[in-house]
């Protein structure tokens, strides 16, 4: 990633990383804006799984793929894949990895615990 300004760190944001997921936020109004860093190799299942005793990631993600690529997977074994530039609105309840030999870079838009209300969002995947 050619001069890094995707990745450099953001002035004022509060720094956290679990899991190898690097991320920086940043409230704004009633939300936050995050910047996520998934690295090369992150699958959800073998990295935060084991750190969060949940069978599935149960936050919605909303937000725009910045750089890399990403799959989704939910049980009922419907699958979403993202390249950026992308756009992504992924409910709850899914794994999800990075394919290929880069990070992906997702900046997202959430309200914490309420994302999936106030964004109209369904809690759970569903056809």
């Amino acid at each position: 990633m050619p001069g890094r300004p995707l990745t450099a760190p953001i002035p004022g944001s509060a720094h956290q990383e679990l899991g190898g997921v690097k991320l920086d936020i940043v409230k704004a109004g009633a939300a936050r804006v995050k910047r996520m860093i998934y690295p090369a190799g992150f699958r959800w299942s073998r990295d935060l799984k084991p750190l969060l005793g949940v069978d599935q990631c149960m936050h919605a993600h909303v937000g725009f793929l910045a750089h890399g690529r990403i799959h989704i997977h939910y049980p009922d074994d419907c699958v979403s894949e993202y390249e950026a530039p992308a756009v992504v609105a992924i409910d709850p309840g899914h794994d999800g990895w990075v394919m290929g030999d880069e990070p992906a870079v997702l900046i997202e838009f959430d309200f914490e615990r309420e994302t999936t209300a106030k964004l109209g969002m369904p809690t759970e995947h569903k056809h």
